[in-house]
């Protein structure tokens, strides 16, 4: 259920769909860009799927030097 703002709540809390750099690399979904994601995700910082998408998607996107 959403709140006045939009935001998902569960339970009276907020819904959590951030997820740590350790949590994202331990993930299956997100297996085979392990290694990127270990380089390219700061520690500490809590990232969203989309953001996780979207680091993947510019890295792959980038230019070659």
């Amino acid at each position: 259920m959403a709140d006045a703002k939009g935001e998902k709540r569960v339970e009276g809390k907020k819904a959590q769909g951030d997820f740590s750099k350790e949590q994202i690399i331990a993930s299956a979904k997100y297996g085979r860009h392990r290694d990127l994601l270990d380089a390219l995700l700061e520690e500490g910082k809590r990232y969203t799927a989309k953001e996780i998408d979207a680091v993947i998607e510019k890295f792959m996107k980038g230019e070659v030097k």
